[in-house]
């Protein structure tokens, strides 16, 4: 199972949006309502980590992933 950030889509200019987390299997489709509220809500698309070997012995460490545009999407990797 992965865990999956889900947020709500306003109704109206202003509203708050709202940040869940919820796992669900990498083979279902995106939800489309909160599982409990019922409330229209949208997958988040977020940044990871990747391990980069700097050392070239085999050693790994976590590092950011970054594109070239500065966005946190891992897109020019």
């Amino acid at each position: 199972m992965t865990t999956y950030v889900y947020e709500t889509i306003p109704a109206k200019a202003g509203e708050e949006v709202r940040r869940y987390e919820i796992r669900q299997s990498m083979k279902d489709a995106p939800l489309t309502k909160h599982p409990e509220t019922g409330e229209p809500i949208r997958r988040v698309i977020t940044g990871g980590l990747g391990f980069v070997n700097s050392s070239g012995r085999g050693e790994s460490k976590l590092a950011p992933r970054r594109s070239s545009h500065g966005g946190g999407c891992s897109c020019c990797h």
